[in-house]
């Protein structure tokens, strides 16, 4: 077991650096893959691309489906510069167990320090979480334009909407837990919440479409609470973890269990 255990974090850690620095290629892989299958979910669009405006009402969906983790990584790369020190929240909110602080310095040359081990799990989750929850869009929702019944249009604003804003939010708080930024652990909680809202807001808009098929309003029924499901699991197995783990404590919160 101490082998196997030793031998997965190796692992982590080298996911984790394979991450850090291979991150710019994999930003523009996803671009690459992500513009392609938007390109064929346009060409066979569910309504006419007849006119300049029909087609920018198709195309800018998918542009900023794609361009929303670009731009979280440009943002994230901008205010978390790798190897940076950053200062401790003021308020506590993570207040269970016995905890001693310590200064970054001691933090960071402890062995537990960083997003590795069964953090690297957490980390890796949340970036693959962009690519699936765009790939189920894209394959979900066909694209569609002012030619649309109104439900269609409201279908399409709302499903791209909640991709956009979410693989942001996603990607941003990737970078926070790659770069050892204090504050990822609120701002996991807060996305999750944000993730939870999103998804009963959209299926109540649905619902209430004028002229919603009903065969439409099941499979978004579906989809809706599949991703309520996924949050709900990352909440039950994460949220004690971040609260109790030593890795987390010492990386996001500067102490040492007593």
């Amino acid at each position: 077991m101490k082998q196997l255990s030793e031998h997965l974090y190796r692992k982590s850690v080298w996911a984790i650096a394979t991450l850090e620095h291979g991150l710019g290629r994999l930003l523009l892989l996803w671009i690459g893959v992500a513009g392609a299958l938007s390109a064929l979910r346009i060409a066979f669009a569910a309504t006419p691309v007849d006119t300049g405006v029909a087609f920018a009402q198709t195309a800018l969906p998918y542009i900023l489906v794609i361009g929303a983790p670009v731009a979280a990584y440009l943002i994230g790369n901008s205010l978390f510069p790798r190897g940076a020190l950053y200062e401790q929240p003021q308020i506590r909110l993570a207040r269970y167990g016995k905890w001693r602080q310590v200064d970054c310095l001691t933090a960071r040359q402890h062995k537990l320090f960083g997003p590795t081990g069964m953090m690297a799990s957490l980390v890796i989750g949340m970036m693959l979480n962009i690519p699936v929850r765009s790939l189920e869009f894209v394959a979900a929702v066909p694209a569609m334009n002012g030619h649309a019944p109104l439900w269609g249009q409201l279908l399409f604003a709302a499903m791209t909407m909640d991709v956009v804003v979410m693989n942001f939010l996603y990607m941003l708080a990737f970078m926070m837990a790659l770069r050892n930024v204090p504050w990822f652990p609120r701002l996991i909680l807060l996305v999750w919440g944000v993730d939870i809202v999103s998804q009963v807001g959209i299926a109540h808009v649905v619902s209430n479409a004028p002229g919603l098929p009903a065969q439409v309003g099941e499979a978004m029924g579906g989809l809706l609470a599949g991703n309520l499901k996924k949050v709900a699991i990352s909440v039950a197995i994460w949220l004690p973890y971040l609260l109790l783990s030593e890795r987390v404590n010492l990386t996001y919160r500067g102490r040492v269990a007593l």
